[in-house]
């Protein structure tokens, strides 16, 4: 099969190979997957990059957690009924040394996540790793109906997920930008109030926004950089469930600044969330998916073939929205297996 792998960390130009390797067989309780399309997330390049000290975990490694597909075949334990099942994939490479950026994948049968016929396979390559942590980012405390929540980088593929998720459940959602385009991109998906941090003092807009009572909980893409901003707008006994802190990755904690407003900080890492959230998240984002009130942004799509450009495209952090490797046949269709489901 065709796949891209690297067996050295470093720049993608100098590390990332595409060529032919071997199908991978099928054990028990696993799905073989005809993959469709692949996500590029940061995580995916940081570990090949070897990012803050991050190391090689296999002698080669096909890179990417996230994917779409068709299930082709299926090993002892799972019902034969799932082969021609359209599908989304995440953490295909957390315990493995091959993702999704190839030809087939493999995983356990759990990890491949029924994906409705209204749904591109590009669009479902998106979902492991950004809406599985938007989603534990705004339930993890509890039902958010009524409440307020902040969520920063709203045009980013975490913010706009979490977002929408946080608008179906009922919250009202304040976001942050950093352009017009951003804005536009954020309040396309029901964001209610959408802030430019760059022109506009983000505390004193919520507290107008709020009546000065503040927000419920927050949603951090930079843990460092908002926390100023996010002790000034937070109700006592709110929540910040940061999943990055790139700014600063050891900000020094305000301990009674925290302390005085009961906050609590939920540190999220979707690798290592209990199995009950990935299978609560996978079951609220297919449920989104079916209604059609999940909506996602693809900014760029690359043939396997380039596969470094993808890595750089995540890496120079200009796109906006989700880098998507897809089959060079097709792979944004809404093809359909014989085994497809409404």
């Amino acid at each position: 099969m065709r796949a891209a792998w690297y067996e050295k960390l470093g720049n993608a130009q100098d590390v990332l190979t595409v060529g032919e390797v071997d199908i991978p067989e099928v054990d028990p309780g696993e799905v073989r997957v005809k993959v469709h399309a692949s996500g590029v997330n940061p995580s995916d390049v940081k570990q090949r990059s070897g990012w803050g000290g991050l190391k090689m975990r296999h002698p080669r490694v096909i890179p990417h957690n996230d994917g779409s597909g068709v299930i082709e075949a299926v090993g002892e334990g799972v019902s034969p009924e799932r082969v021609g099942e359209r599908v989304w994939i995440y953490e295909a490479t957390l315990s493995r040394p091959f993702g999704t950026a190839a030809e087939y994948v493999v995983v356990p049968s759990e990890n491949a996540v029924f994906l409705p016929n209204n749904t591109e396979f590009a669009e479902g390559a998106c979902l492991g790793v950004p809406a599985m942590t938007a989603h534990y980012s705004v339930f993890s405390d509890g039902a958010v109906t009524g409440q307020t929540i902040l969520v920063t980088g709203g045009a980013g593929a975490v913010g706009n997920y979490a977002i929408q998720l946080a608008k179906w459940g009922g919250a009202k959602v304040i976001t942050t930008v950093s352009s017009s385009q951003k804005a536009e991109i954020a309040g396309a998906v029901g964001a209610d109030y959408v802030i430019n941090y760059k022109t506009e003092d983000v505390a004193d807009r919520i507290k107008e926004i709020t009546g000065k009572k503040g927000v419920d909980r927050v949603v951090e893409v930079d843990f460092a950089s908002n926390l100023e901003t996010n002790l000034a707008v937070l109700k006592r006994n709110g929540v910040i469930a940061t999943y990055a802190s790139d700014s600063n990755p050891q900000p020094q904690i305000p301990f009674y600044s925290l302390l005085y407003k009961n906050i609590t900080v939920h540190y999220v890492l979707v690798y290592v969330m209990p199995k009950a959230s990935h299978q609560a998240a996978a079951e609220d984002v297919t449920t989104c998916l079916k209604a059609g009130v999940l909506h996602h942004v693809i900014a760029q799509r690359f043939p396997l073939s380039e596969i470094a450009a993808a890595h750089e495209a995540v890496e120079s952090g200009q796109a906006i929205g989700n880098v998507v490797v897809i089959r060079e046949e097709g792979a944004g269709s809404r093809e359909q297996g014989a085994g497809s489901r409404e």
